[in-house]
């Protein structure tokens, strides 16, 4: 399968929605980032819309952002992330992110900005182009839902496709805190490059940094994992026959 064609995209977009189904979860995707807001006021109370796709801090509409999230067969949010375009056509990451780092901290509280700071790694000087940034991955921490099935990989691809389908980008990006990448997570969400070090930050009154790794992968590689069957990466009984 390749994304160049309507109908294969249909048919990822079919066989995955098939799984998360039979997974008991329902995707919706909106570009509306003050309903997304209010989504995660009332859904997700514990961690706070990420500064990267806050519309009262950035200019987010229809052509350059969107926001996914599933639900369970009761309604209860279980998963969110987001994508932003970014338009790099004039410089690489590694330089945008230099003077804007700032502009994509975690979402903790207290953190030092002026302490803190963005290590440009070998793939930051790469990336250049039409960029996406890729965040506000989020699982619900409920028993058993997401635990050795495959149903978080197949929602990252659901959204790596979108992301593709709209705007083809060049390269797709994100950060990860190093704790979750030891966890194996940036394969899980198809991520092909893990470089470490990239950011350290620092909450005030500590000592202590946390490191952020810069996750990425290429247009060309983003297509060679979306050519996978969808069905390879579940252990839902129902999805082997997808």
């Amino acid at each position: 399968m390749t994304i160049q064609t309507q109908t294969d995209s249909a048919l990822f977009i079919a066989s995955s929605q098939q799984i998360l189904s039979e997974g008991g979860l329902e995707v919706q995707i909106g570009t509306d980032f003050d309903e997304y807001r209010e989504i995660l006021l009332r859904d997700r109370p514990r961690q706070a819309l990420g500064a990267p796709f806050d519309p009262d801090l950035q200019n987010l509409n229809e052509g350059n952002a969107f926001w996914l999230t599933g639900r369970d067969l009761d309604g209860d949010l279980m998963h969110t992330q987001a994508a932003r375009l970014l338009d790099l056509k004039h410089e690489d990451l590694g330089g945008y992110m230099f003077n804007r780092f700032r502009e994509f901290p975690p979402a903790i509280p207290d953190i030092d900005l002026d302490r803190s700071r963005f290590r440009a790694s070998p793939g930051a000087r790469n990336i250049t182009g039409r960029v996406i940034y890729h965040g506000e991955v989020w699982m619900s921490d409920t028993p058993g839902l997401f635990r050795g099935n495959g149903l978080s990989t197949v929602l990252a691809r659901y959204g790596l496709l979108t992301a593709m389908q709209r705007w083809n980008p060049d390269y797709i990006f994100g950060f990860m805190a190093r704790t979750v990448a030891f966890k194996g997570f940036a394969e899980r969400m198809g991520y092909m490059h893990n470089e470490p070090g990239a950011l350290r930050w620092f909450r005030k009154g500590s000592d202590m940094p946390m490191e952020g790794f810069l996750s990425y992968l290429s247009n060309e590689e983003a297509r060679y994992l979306l050519e996978m069957p969808v069905s390879d990466l579940v252990t839902l009984p129902a999805a082997k026959a997808a």
